[in-house]
């Protein structure tokens, strides 16, 4: 099934979903040192690969991390080369003074946000769906 195009379809479609639990972001130098670790995301980089895991995992595993986020997954199942939706829900998130780090799957859009204010993010993703008017 292909993705969708349309954005506001998209938009009022997006129906975010707030994974249980809290997310670190870490950064792994080493090959090695990725033995036990079992991510639920990863991104290589130059500069090593970051690992999104669950915060529990990371702690017993003695992993540093700087960030802890909130996964907030929009359900819509967006095309990868629909045009605008990335900026609508950054733009409703940044005039909420919201940080938002974006992954995109092949289905989903993911949005890790700081985790002490994930119900604020829901919020506005919500309002943003309902409003469906910041598309043109």
């Amino acid at each position: 099934m292909a993705g969708e195009h349309d954005l506001r379809t998209l938009i009022r479609s997006m129906d975010p979903v707030l994974r249980p639990g809290s997310f670190a972001v870490a950064l792994v130098r080493d090959e090695r040192a990725m033995r036990g670790i079992v991510p639920d995301a990863t991104i290589q980089e130059d500069e090593g690969l970051t690992v999104i895991l669950p915060r529990e995992r990371a702690d017993a595993l003695g992993l540093p991390y700087d960030f802890v986020a909130a996964w907030i997954t929009l359900r819509v199942h967006s095309a990868l080369e629909a045009v605008g939706l990335t900026a609508a829900f950054s733009t409703a998130l940044a005039e909420a003074d919201l940080s938002c780090n974006v992954l995109a799957g092949f289905h989903h859009d993911h949005l890790l946000v700081p985790y002490e204010r994930r119900d604020e993010a829901m919020d506005v993703l919500r309002a943003l769906a309902r409003s469906g008017t910041d598309a043109p």
